[in-house]
């Protein structure tokens, strides 16, 4: 029932606060519906924190679903176009398997772990109860941070989930990768955008196979915290900057991309490189209009757009924070470390490029007696912080092909513009983050980077010949085993269970990594359940269950190719 309740409240909450509005603008159906998630998250978060600045209590939260039917309701004549568009429909048939795949491993984690991951999550936690209980302004989460430390707007939408399914953890969990799940939509969109509208629905059906069996991002929708969901609205923004560029392009676009950037930046400060590089690039394109009022009109009308959906957050906190708290309270500027900056910018490039198996790195993050933890936190420092694995153990190798080849038939404006994103949000992606990281920074502000590459892979996959996709799919099958079923294995402590059944169980617990007895300790210490402790089904049958759904994914990717050749 956990599962039902949370999955509802976010079906009415995220489709149906922004259809209404998004079915009326000039756009196709599969980009309405990506109108729409960027729509519904913005007013859940405008109106939670309404709620919560309103001092209302916690049943004031019902009014999101309650909209959210309405809003469907009002827009319901839109709907059968909606679901006789086959790249709208391929979208949500995706979103669905993706989502369910992601929540069956998550119904197996008993305490989280993986590399040096911790405490991250419980202060998410806290900052959803701290807005759903009206906690006092000074609470320092964790112990340490500030609320400006963090913006709020994936807290918020999250606390307005829980504030109606229930406000306990397992709800929590569920509505946190729920909304993490979100950046297929934009994904798809992206990736129908490089494929073209051919074959539009085996590329969208394609991707949500490459990222069911991605580690970064299945790792990154399953731990609580909000990067997927920035990177869900940064990559919305992103497309709808490349839509504004278009010829006879919609009216709508631009805002869109502008109202999408600017809350991906509240959701999480990793969307900042993102903005920088397409206010750049937005500048640059425009520089050959500077005489043209109405380019001038335009670009001032987006600005105040990203000004105003900025201005909910930061104008109240400088209000009850002041400026110093609001602007310098974050990681980025509390962790700098002291010597030359361009140094530690340029040894953390190399380290988040050259995966740590080929340098010397101190191992102590990961010292443990159990063998299995070591090699878990060994390939997990590979998948998530090295950036040419987080695409797939031979994921980077087909993108890179994939690109060539696509770079080869682009015109050279387009190669300038990609060049320059990737390099640009690469180069500020690692530059923010204040401390030297001898492991590798990709997971910190490069997640939406990664989702965006695969988008190209799956639309370039055609392109490659019969090799590389067999190497591929034998990657993907690497991946899997020790970048998925591994992690989870442990996280579960299935193989404990099926592997050491007779070790006494603190034995087993304190074998692991400090950052893993870290993360139980904490679960032990706040009473917390787990949606693995209250779901009623063993652990084999939900294997079984993701067995059944990933057959379903490769069916349906191999029926819709069929189909588009």
């Amino acid at each position: 029932m956990l599962l039902v309740a949370v999955t509802l409240t976010f079906l009415l909450t995220t489709f149906g606060l922004g259809w209404p509005f998004a079915s009326r603008l000039k756009l196709d159906p599969a980009e309405q519906l990506g109108a729409t998630v960027v729509l519904s998250l913005l007013g859940a978060y405008l109106l939670t924190f309404a709620i919560y600045l309103a001092g209302l209590p916690v049943l004031a939260v019902w009014a999101l679903p309650f909209l959210g039917a309405g809003g469907l309701l009002a827009g319901r004549r839109a709907l059968p176009a909606l679901f006789a568009d086959a790249a709208a429909r391929a979208m949500l048939a995706g979103l669905g398997l993706v989502t369910a795949w992601c929540v069956g491993w998550l119904a197996l984690v008993a305490s989280y772990s993986g590399g040096g991951w911790a405490a991250d999550w419980y202060e998410h936690w806290e900052r959803t109860q701290f807005f759903l209980s009206h906690w006092p302004l000074d609470t320092k989460f964790l112990g340490i941070a500030p609320l400006p430390a963090r913006p709020p707007l994936a807290n918020l939408a999250t606390a307005g989930l829980v504030g109606v399914a229930g406000i306990n953890f397992p709800t929590y969990q569920a509505a946190m990768t729920l909304l993490n799940c979100l950046v297929f939509v934009p994904a798809a969109l992206l990736a129908r955008r490089f494929r073209g509208p051919a074959g539009a629905a085996a590329v969208i059906a394609l991707l949500a196979v490459l990222l069911m069996l991605n580690p970064s991002f299945v790792e990154n929708a399953t731990f609580a915290w909000t990067k997927l969901v920035a990177a869900a609205l940064v990559l919305t923004g992103l497309y709808f900057f490349l839509r504004a560029q278009d010829p006879a392009a919609p009216a709508a676009a631009g805002p869109l991309g502008a109202a999408s950037l600017a809350a991906g930046f509240l959701a999480h400060y990793s969307a900042g490189p993102y903005l920088v590089m397409l206010a750049l690039a937005w500048g640059w394109r425009g520089k050959t209009r500077l005489t043209d009022p109405a380019w001038w009109r335009q670009t001032l009308q987006l600005a105040a757009i990203g000004a105003a959906v900025l201005a909910t957050w930061f104008g109240w906190s400088i209000a009850a924070y002041g400026p110093a708290a609001t602007f310098l309270s974050n990681t980025s500027v509390t962790e700098v470390e002291h010597g030359n900056q361009f140094v530690k910018i340029a040894l953390n490039l190399r380290d988040t490029f050259i995966p740590h198996c080929l340098r010397l790195v101190d191992g102590t993050m990961i010292a443990q007696r159990s063998r299995w933890g070591y090699w878990r936190d060994w390939t997990f420092q590979l998948y998530q912080v090295n950036l040419l694995l987080m695409f797939g153990s031979a994921g980077w190798l087909g993108l890179a092909r994939g690109l060539a080849a696509g770079a080869a038939r682009a015109d050279a404006a387009t190669r300038r513009f990609w060049a320059a994103f990737a390099v640009g949000t690469i180069f500020l992606g690692v530059a923010v983050h204040g401390a030297r990281d001898h492991w590798g920074l990709g997971h910190i502000c490069l997640q939406a980077l990664v989702v965006l590459g695969l988008a190209a892979l799956a639309a370039r996959w055609t392109d490659l010949g019969k090799a590389w996709r067999v190497l591929l799919v034998a990657g993907a099958g690497v991946d899997l085993v020790l970048g998925i079923a591994l992690n989870f294995g442990v996280q579960g402590y299935l193989l404990d269970r099926w592997l050491a059944a007779g070790r006494p169980s603190q034995e087993l617990l304190q074998s692991y990594s400090d950052s893993a007895f870290m993360n139980l300790a904490g679960k032990i210490t706040h009473r917390l359940v787990f949606l693995a402790d209250v779901l009623p089904v063993t652990p084999a049958l939900v294997l079984g269950a993701l067995a059944v759904i990933l057959a379903v994914a490769l069916a349906r990717a191999a029926r819709a190719a069929r189909r588009a050749d």
